[in-house]
């Protein structure tokens, strides 16, 4: 199982979202997703979440907020345990990123962007200050199958077929 960690960095209404387009064969190729990585050996998520925000960003994240738990699912690739943050005290000026571009972006457009679609649900608990939560993504191939919140299925329809406003 990979352990990640994910974090929004938030300033005057914002997030600081990265366009993942610079890498070849990226299985977030062409997403907007927040800042992050893999958990390097002998790291807490707060540990991996400072390295990764300062690698990516040169940002110094000062008490990111540790907001829940994802669990990805995937018929395509190993599963992940992602610890998400968010962030609204930090230091520095943002800088090039070598894994995409890097743009401030008003939280009320950021679901038009082209997200996946369980990110969709995180942005949600996120924005309605849902205390910490445990969700399960359960994806085949690009595709959402099914989302379960604190142990309560949420989801299990098509993305087509759903009218749930989590989504």
């Amino acid at each position: 199982m990979i352990n990640s960690t994910l974090c929004y960095i938030e300033k005057d209404g914002c997030y600081l979202m990265l366009h993942r387009i610079k890498k070849e064969n990226d299985s977030n190729r062409d997403k907007w997703i927040g800042i992050g990585g893999k958990i390097e050996e002998k790291e807490s998520p707060e540990d991996g979440i400072l390295r990764e925000a300062w690698e990516e960003t040169g940002l110094l994240l000062r008490a990111p907020a540790y907001r829940g738990i994802v669990t990805f699912v995937s018929d395509r690739y190993e599963t992940e345990l992602m610890h998400l943050f968010l962030a609204k005290d930090f230091t520095g000026t943002v800088k090039e990123c070598e894994e995409g571009a890097l743009e401030w972006v008003p939280k009320k457009q950021i679901r038009d962007l082209n997200l996946w679609e369980g990110d969709r649900i995180f942005l949600k608990l996120l924005d309605e200050e849902i205390p910490f939560f445990s969700l399960k993504l359960v994806y085949r191939g690009d595709h959402l199958q099914e989302a379960v919140l604190n142990g309560e299925k949420i989801s299990e329809k098509p993305a087509k077929q759903r009218k749930d406003p989590l989504f």
